[in-house]
């Protein structure tokens, strides 16, 4: 039930002490009103890395030939290998791990320096790789028009091509659909069958996305000479499967299908994402960490104020406790009014902090979606409103905490003895 009259005596109260009590609320406002923005912070660093990698399988592998570095059954050190068709199938046939293999093989690099690519009078440097259909699977892309690589494209060996989008701006008219035309690629011409923009800005293999040209593996291999050769795998597990473990399976069978050396580390050059990625998620959740350790110290350094300026609101209320006791006034009523204000003070300052420390982050959002600031490091900015309404609640019950030690003192205040004072 509402009671007026205490109300009125919490605001009295708090008025007469009210350079104390500002300083008091002011120090739980700033330490909720700081652990909302380094949180929102944190979460915007956290953003930022995570959209970069768009939406790549991160239980990926990837593996490639070095040369061997120890002899092995009559081979000597530093032999020059490269994987070939077979291993496509016997990956497939012998790791029931794997969930999607993608062979791959680079043609050119737009780095070489030299034009590789026409389309009508318009010339480009670009990169042509030779993929498999579950690339797309890795490292998904949007398609702006068209498809991607399909199977009957590796059977048939088809000529055709899936462009990025800078290849679009460098070699087609602005508003002129690509997909239908011809590209000529080093003496040969292909179809362009798709578009797409990269969703995975910061992982590139083969050479960056935009300016990538992707034609079937196997059109690649028969159509430039390359044989049977394979450049590396693009590998990855099944979800409930580690991919070092997969990792592992995949190097010792194609050590035993090459001869390499078991001990030979150096033979295969090789990446798990997986672990990468589990690197960065403990960084984040360091991060997260020190955020938590630093705002509640400086909420608890708040709520230390809120005990102390109650303690001295105590001292300066001993007559006035000590009539209400003389006149009947039970220890629990006299502890519930120190609590109350306690929590009172606690939870207003708190309110005002969590307020506009949210509505600081929500503004930042803003801010850098309209002017066009969120960049691969840094991006949308938020705070959690479970994670929010938590820190409000711990501190509410801090302040009546805080309120305890000042209650007890005040219950132990003898009526006489008050009175005497």
């Amino acid at each position: 039930m509402f009671d007026k009259d205490r109300w009125q005596e919490i605001f009295h109260t708090l008025k007469k002490n009210k350079l104390r009590t500002f300083m008091t609320a002011f120090g739980v406002f700033w330490g909720i009103f700081m652990l909302i923005i380094m949180l929102g912070s944190g979460r915007g660093l956290e953003n930022g890395v995570s959209s970069g990698m768009g939406n790549f399988a991160t239980n990926s592998i990837f593996i490639w030939t070095q040369g061997t570095t120890m002899p092995y059954k009559g081979f000597p050190r530093g032999r020059n290998f490269n994987f070939n068709n077979d291993d496509i199938q016997a990956l497939r046939d012998n790791i029931s791990e794997i969930k999607y293999l993608a062979p791959k093989i680079r043609g050119w690099s737009a780095g070489d320096g030299s034009n590789n690519t026409i389309h009508k009078n318009k010339t480009g440097a670009f990169s042509i790789v030779g993929d498999y259909p579950d690339w797309n699977k890795i490292d998904p892309m949007e398609m702006l028009a068209g498809r991607f690589i399909n199977e009957n494209d590796i059977l048939e060996k088809r000529k055709i091509a899936v462009i990025g989008t800078r290849v679009r701006e460098v070699l087609f008219d602005p508003g002129e659909n690509p997909v239908g035309e011809y590209l000529r690629i080093n003496g040969i011409y292909f179809q362009v069958v798709g578009v797409f923009k990269p969703l995975n800005t910061q992982i590139n293999f083969g050479g960056e996305k935009e300016q990538s040209i992707f034609i079937p593996f196997t059109t690649l291999q028969k159509t430039y000479n390359y044989g049977d050769i394979v450049g590396w795998f693009s590998i990855t597990s099944h979800d409930d499967v580690s991919a070092a473990i997969l990792e592992a399976k995949v190097m010792e069978l194609l050590a035993r299908r090459h001869t390499i050396h078991p001990d030979d580390k150096e033979a295969f050059g090789h990446f798990n994402l997986e672990e990468n990625f589990n690197q960065m998620k403990g960084l984040f959740n360091g991060i997260k960490a020190l955020i938590w350790l630093v705002g509640i110290g400086t909420l608890l350094a708040g709520v230390i104020g809120i005990s102390n300026i109650m303690l001295v609101i105590v001292k300066e209320r001993t007559k006035e406790i000590g009539i209400q006791r003389a006149i009947g006034a039970s220890p629990r009523v006299i502890m519930s009014q120190i609590i109350t204000e306690s929590v009172f003070l606690t939870a207003i300052s708190g309110y005002v902090g969590l307020a506009i420390g949210v509505g600081l982050v929500e503004g930042i959002n803003y801010a850098l979606i309209k002017f066009g600031a969120a960049n691969e490091m840094f991006q949308r900015p938020e705070v959690d409103f479970k994670v929010a309404i938590t820190a409000l609640v711990i501190l509410i019950i801090s302040g009546a905490l805080a309120g305890l030690i000042p209650a007890r003192r005040a219950v132990r205040i003898k009526p006489i003895d008050a009175l005497r004072d």
